[in-house]
């Protein structure tokens, strides 16, 4: 988890569900900085500078297009 670096931060807790569900299918490794913390204080989102997904530099590409794919309303739920 040392080489993981930021590549998305989120204001809140309900941003992430999808994306942890997308990485999961991806078998992408990933890992929410300040997710536990702000899901019970989340006001101490601004001290802490938000949610911050990070992942090793190798999937950076495939995490960017899911990121994309999501953002632009391309969520299909079956």
């Amino acid at each position: 988890m040392e080489a993981f670096e930021v590549i998305a931060i989120f204001n809140f807790t309900h941003e992430i569900i999808v994306i942890k569900h997308r990485l999961e299918q991806e078998g992408i490794a990933y890992f929410f900085e300040n997710e536990a913390t702000l899901g019970i204080v989340p006001f101490y989102n601004t001290a802490l500078g938000g949610i911050k997904l990070k992942v090793h530099p190798n999937d950076f590409e495939n995490v960017r297009l899911i990121l994309e794919e999501l953002k632009g309303g391309n969520l299909t739920i079956v």
